[in-house]
């Protein structure tokens, strides 16, 4: 793992820093960067912004948040800048700022009309106090362990006893912060762009500070009403059955595995029945759910799932072995901060397992399950009943969706894209999560509404984009 060096680095470059002796307004301080930005370093700015941890309260403490601004190569008049929000929760936006600058992003979207924004969340990233759990096996499936889930428990006892205060690592949080940033540097409007559950703090900051907001890009929705874990084993198991689908309806595909869906769905039963043995190892219902949580998500991973789901069930478990190397892509603790607080507490535990008879979906039933177990243990505070409720806004607000998507399926996006009075919506075929990382017409499209969020777009380069979902055989 790389996340002690990149402490190390941010202290080397004055990112990390004690905190102070008395609350004050939010400050704003240039700071040397980090990564390679190579030829664009010159339009890069970085800093902190450092603000309360608990606005309101005779709390000292303070937050530190990274932040490093991209600025437009060809700027366009009257354009405001983009606030880039990262997924997870519990994801991180400045360590990859670079990378971002030097990729085909770059060149059809990002800091090319408007300057972009980058910033870590509280709790993520390179920010101070960072709440991360060290190594621990989970995903978006849950815990995929019960050790996971102890050790997850530990980590909110830790972070406690440091002083954090956990109720305010959260969306609303969040929009305030974002706040507080546009103040800092000076601008007037901003523009937002949402990835994943990035979308969802996109919804908060209409809904809980909405100042200065333009226009909204949601890349792959997370709307405030949807359930991640009542419900959530059943998306899992659609997505994969889309997949398995597709390869049925190819004709190579089906040639190599005909007989697929059953083999895997007897695959299923077997993990749901019990752990299976190979060469002393054990393996789990949770170490399968959590596999395809992953695969159904990633480009490469859907597209080779014929392959991988083949070889699980005639007792190849390699795949499951390279992805138990590392489990967890989230700083946990902010993962969780958000969760327990604006997810989990607006679902029924209970009716997590209601999956009937459909054996994939009852792979994740265990992990996500755990979800509530573990939340209990994080004092998060009571849940504002306003970040389950579904979102309206008049906002003019571009929705893109990826056909294939165990997460944030495209149902999502077109129910809340009603509730928005100003809205485009786009649904690409034969892509997963996170749309516009994958599709050049789409971030051709976000860069054309940001020029004009009130004209209407043309969808149709989508169309001829991806007109066949194309599978990777190889071993």
């Amino acid at each position: 793992m790389i996340r002690p060096l990149l402490v190390a680095a941010l202290a080397c470059a004055g990112l990390a820093f004690a905190v102070p002796a008395v609350a004050a307004k939010p400050a704003w301080k240039t700071t040397p960067c980090i990564g390679d930005f190579g030829d664009n370093l010159a339009r890069v700015t970085c800093g902190v912004l450092t603000v309360d941890e608990s606005r309101g309260t005779s709390s000292k403490r303070r937050v530190a948040i990274p932040v490093v601004v991209i600025k437009a190569s060809a700027p366009r008049a009257g354009q405001p800048p983009v606030f880039y929000l990262q997924g997870g929760p519990g994801g991180a936006a400045v360590q990859g700022a670079s990378r971002i600058a030097r990729s085909p992003l770059a060149r059809d979207m990002i800091a090319v009309d408007q300057d972009w924004v980058f910033f870590d969340e509280r709790g993520s990233g390179m920010a101070s106090p960072l709440l991360d759990c060290g190594t621990v096996p989970m995903n978006d499936a849950g815990p995929l362990s019960p050790a996971a889930a102890e050790t997850l428990k530990a980590c909110a006892a830790l972070h406690a006893a440091a002083g954090v205060d956990l109720s305010r690592y959260n969306e609303r949080e969040v929009a305030l912060d974002v706040q507080d940033l546009r103040q800092a540097l000076g601008y007037q409007q901003i523009d937002l762009f949402g990835a994943s559950y990035g979308t969802s703090a996109a919804m908060a900051i209409l809904r809980h500070a909405p100042q200065g907001v333009r226009a909204v890009v949601l890349d792959s929705p997370w709307p405030p009403e949807a359930n991640w874990a009542e419900g959530g084993p059943q998306l899992v198991s659609d997505a994969v059955r889309l997949v398995m689908a597709k390869c049925a309806a190819d004709a190579e595909c089906h040639k190599r595995y005909p007989t697929l869906e059953a083999d895997v769905v007897a695959m299923a039963k077997r993990f749901v029945a019990g752990p299976q043995m190979v060469k002393g190892r054990s393996y789990t219902a949770s170490d399968v759910g959590g596999f395809l949580m992953d695969a159904a998500y990633e480009d490469g991973g859907a597209r080779h799932l014929p392959v991988d789901l083949a070889n699980i069930a005639k007792g190849d478990f390699s795949a499951l072995d390279a992805h138990r190397a590392d489990r967890s892509p989230y700083f946990e603790g902010q993962h969780l901060t958000h969760l327990c607080k604006e997810e989990f507490p607006f679902e029924d535990r209970a009716k997590v397992a209601a999956v009937g008879d459909d054996a994939i979906a009852a792979l994740l039933v265990p992990s996500m399950s755990r979800y509530f177990e573990v939340c209990d243990a994080w004092p998060v505070g009571k849940a504002n009943p306003v970040d389950g409720a579904p979102q309206f806004s008049d906002v003019p607000t571009l929705f893109l969706a990826a056909e294939i998507d165990p997460g944030c399926p495209p149902q999502f996006a077109k129910a809340a894209a009603a509730r928005f009075s100003k809205s485009q919506l786009f649904i690409a075929p034969n892509v997963t999560h996170g749309v516009s990382f994958r599709s050049p017409c789409t971030r051709g499209l976000v860069r054309s509404f940001f020029q004009d969020p009130g004209k209407p777009l043309d969808g149709k380069c989508l169309d001829a984009e991806n007109p066949k979902f194309e599978f990777d055989y190889s071993e």
